[in-house]
């Protein structure tokens, strides 16, 4: 199959679609092209609640940036999310509202005590990448933060707001981050020196420190599994791959492993049209 009679957008890879594909191919389709709605989890809606409070508290002036006034922000954010999404007035009932806010301070509490947000500007925060790598990947995706410092170099930061996994299963974290290190090089010409992923519930951080000769390597498994997407995606054969994730799955009613019947496929939609990145890119980068 490969003329497409799907409504979705063309597709580019982002660290959430790629994890689906390795998960589970037929996972992949039913997120990325098909595009089936999920319920949302409260987990979910925390992490998007206290995102939404840091982005907007790092760019407070310095003076302001206290753990009391981040609070503050929690209940108003959740009103404008209510306001969006009707849907998470269910999940979230008027009763359960202050618990789960007491949660959201305490993922906050979590932020501060890893780091003090007066002692330095964030460069850029939710930053939008959208690019087409060396080799012909479109990717895209939000870096949490990014950080300059005096001496120049180049921090590259994501909140984690579920629990810190032990290093055996920390691999699809390290993916992300990999995935943002990528990209950030191929499109302002330099390595983040450093990585970190802050896991706002324990308090912990987990730091990477990226190399060229790693960066190389982790965008050559990136176009395999790119090829591999857009090959199934011409013919139509997400296969599922089961797993014991399997039972945290909102489409087990539709997969064949669970003798569910998938909806007719509805194309491939296509390849985004990002910009290009060259090779070796010389400019200046972000600049703050």
């Amino acid at each position: 199959m490969t003329t497409s009679t799907s409504s979705a957008s063309p597709l580019a890879l982002s660290p959430s679609r790629a994890n689906d594909y390795q998960q589970c191919p037929l996972l992949y389709r039913f997120r990325a092209i098909d595009r089936l709605p999920e319920p949302k989890t409260i987990a979910q809606v925390k992490g998007t609640l206290v995102h939404a409070v840091l982005e907007e508290m790092h760019g407070w002036s310095r003076n302001e940036r206290l753990f009391p006034a981040a609070v503050k922000r929690l209940k108003p954010h959740w009103a404008l999310m209510c306001s969006k999404d009707s849907e998470l007035v269910s999940l979230v009932p008027e009763e359960d509202t202050y618990d789960f806010l007491v949660e959201c301070r305490s993922l906050l509490r979590g932020y501060f005590e890893m780091e003090n947000p007066q002692g330095f500007d964030a460069l850029a925060c939710e930053m939008y990448v959208n690019a087409t790598l060396p080799n012909g990947v479109p990717v895209r995706g939000f870096i949490d933060r990014v950080d300059k410092a005096p001496t120049g170099e180049i921090r590259v930061v994501d909140y984690k707001t579920g629990k810190k996994p032990i290093p055996r299963f920390s691999q699809q974290a390290q993916f992300q981050m990999r995935f943002y290190a990528l990209v950030y090089w191929r499109i302002y010409g330099r390595i983040p020196d450093q990585l970190r992923l802050m896991y706002l519930k324990v308090a912990d951080s987990m730091f990477l420190t990226p190399s060229r000769e790693e960066l190389e390597y982790f965008e050559r498994d990136i176009q395999e599994l790119w090829e591999k997407i857009v090959t199934d995606g011409q013919t139509g054969q997400f296969r599922p791959k089961t797993s014991k994730l399997c039972g945290w799955c909102s489409f087990q009613n539709l997969c064949p492993a669970f003798d569910g019947t998938p909806p007719a496929y509805p194309g491939w939609p296509g390849i985004a049209d990002a910009p290009q990145c060259s090779t070796v890119n010389t400019s200046k980068g972000l600049t703050g």
